[in-house]
């Protein structure tokens, strides 16, 4: 049964299968993986440490930062750590003068879904929440969403503290909402509470790492996307 309904010309207006979509950002809806991976090596070299693989940072993108640090720098001291943080913000404001674009189809996609007045939107993030803010102030979508979860606030994914607390800000149930995202700690956080979740290929993670935690779809690009989710 679809939840199509009929507008004022007669033709069956499109509805989303959820109350509530949340979106990872990085990777997700903005490409900005190699901007991140650059300034976390750009980091490391300036403090003379040995520099990450663009696979290695590729592969900690959407962990908070304390998280991703460790894992890319085992041992990491809490000093070391501040130095790393205050470095890489520091380069990545640089680079981020200039917005990293959304992918292609998210901006077309986004007002698809917003057509229906049913659905609402979110965001759950690894960014920091001044870095979500500066996104969403360059992409001037902000208004996109209702609700938005960044890891300096609340548990690192893959824990699922973020949707737990968006479901209850949103007034949706679990049965109610997907999670898109295009690594593994976006849908193993959605699987440890039984939420639906949607991979996409066109991130940092491969198809293969995605589909061990069996999504309902692997979307190729956003505008597939959009088209499964209106129905």
């Amino acid at each position: 049964m679809t939840r199509a309904s009929v507008n004022h010309s007669g033709r069956a207006q499109p509805r989303c299968r959820y109350r509530l979509v949340i979106f990872d950002w990085d990777g997700t809806l903005m490409d900005s993986a190699d901007r991140i991976v650059a300034c976390m090596q750009i980091a490391a070299r300036e403090l003379q440490w040995d520099v990450p693989s663009a696979a290695a940072v590729r592969d900690i993108i959407g962990l908070g930062l304390p998280e991703a640090m460790s894992q890319l720098f085992p041992g990491i001291t809490s000093g070391e750590q501040d130095r790393l943080r205050e470095t890489y913000g520091h380069q990545f404001r640089l680079a981020d003068r200039i917005p990293a674009p959304f992918f292609p189809g998210v901006i077309e996609g986004i007002e698809r879904l917003r057509r229906d007045s049913t659905c609402r939107l979110a965001v759950a993030t690894g960014k920091s929440r001044r870095g979500l803010d500066r996104a969403m102030s360059h992409g001037a979508c902000g208004d996109w969403f209702v609700a938005s979860r960044t890891a300096d606030l609340t548990r690192s994914k893959p824990h699922p503290q973020m949707l737990e607390e968006l479901l209850v800000e949103c007034d949706a149930t679990v049965e109610e909402a997907v999670m898109i995202g295009d690594t593994e700690y976006d849908l193993e956080m959605a699987r440890a509470i039984g939420m639906d979740r949607v991979a996409v290929t066109y991130g940092v993670h491969e198809r293969g790492r995605l589909l061990r935690s069996e999504p309902l779809l692997v979307a190729e690009d956003f505008s597939s996307l959009a088209e499964w989710l209106l129905v």
